[in-house]
């Protein structure tokens, strides 16, 4: 790995972290613009990277199925378009649902399910945080029973495990709290998340298993966009904000920044050289 090549091009985006750790340890770590080891960072849209590994939990623990339909939750949503998407549409960004729901514009669960589906489930990837905000609604409704929201859910089976804390969540109009975008941690904290992922690739295959409508990306992660390293996966959040595994060099690399000019596959080919 080029710790200098990608430290140098990082810098050019308002670098304010750099963590890489390598078997387990940080091999190399840069801090500036009064960030540091202990600071939270948004982490805006690479929030979405827990969701798909809450949702295989889910689907191990039998409240759910990724392959139902939202209408088995929802009945007003049996018919035409919305009766087809299923939940692990939402999750890959392809039920349909046009661009919208980032930034401070995330509907609530209640507003969010009267969403207009614009096109055929599955036949297009359409990046935006409203599907994510229909799967918190299914999650909510199924765990209403045990008196948990999703994000309950996510700290016991995802979280916990992982052995990291969310410093703190954005809240909505309606107390809950949003899906696609909204959690701050530190750069070590997100690091041992991504550690954990690295660690149980094998179970979070899902994950990164690409859908037929894009073959970047997966259930909250994008893929590789380097074809000499194909098991590369990268949560990605606005400003420049980045989690990458790389499976193949054994490492977990987070990046925080000011600016989102900075460009995934320059990044990573800098890196991996």
């Amino acid at each position: 790995m080029n710790l200098e090549a990608a430290g140098a091009y990082a810098q050019r985006s308002g670098l304010q972290a750099l963590l890489v750790i390598r078997d387990g340890a940080a091999v190399f770590a840069s801090y500036a613009d009064g960030f540091d080891a202990e600071t939270p960072h948004l982490l805006y849209s690479g929030t979405k990277s827990f969701w798909g590994p809450a949702a295989l939990a889910a689907q191990d623990d039998g409240l759910l199925d990724l392959d139902e339909p939202v209408a088995a939750t929802f009945p007003a949503w049996g018919e035409g378009r919305r009766g087809r998407v299923i939940l692990r549409q939402l999750l890959s960004l392809t039920a349909g649902i046009g661009f919208g729901g980032l930034g401070n514009a995330v509907p609530t669960y209640e507003k969010v399910l009267s969403v207009e589906i614009k096109d055929e489930p599955g036949t297009r990837f359409t990046y935006g945080g409203i599907p994510l905000q229909v799967f918190g609604a299914v999650l909510a409704r199924k765990l209403a029973v045990q008196h948990m929201t999703p994000h309950d859910y996510l700290k016991k089976r995802v979280l916990a495990p992982a052995g990291v804390n969310v410093a703190s969540w954005r809240t909505l109009s309606d107390g809950t709290q949003p899906l696609p975008t909204g959690a701050a941690m530190s750069a070590p904290a997100w690091g041992t998340y991504g550690q954990y992922v690295l660690g149980q690739r094998e179970q979070l295959a899902p994950c990164f298993t690409p859908s037929q409508a894009n073959a970047r990306y997966g259930l909250g992660w994008w893929l590789s966009p380097l074809p000499a390293y194909p098991d590369i996966a990268y949560a990605s959040g606005s400003g420049g904000q980045a989690l990458y595994v790389i499976p193949s060099q054994r490492a977990v690399v987070v990046k925080f920044a000011t600016r989102a000019k900075s460009d995934h596959a320059a990044f990573l080919r800098r890196l991996v050289s």
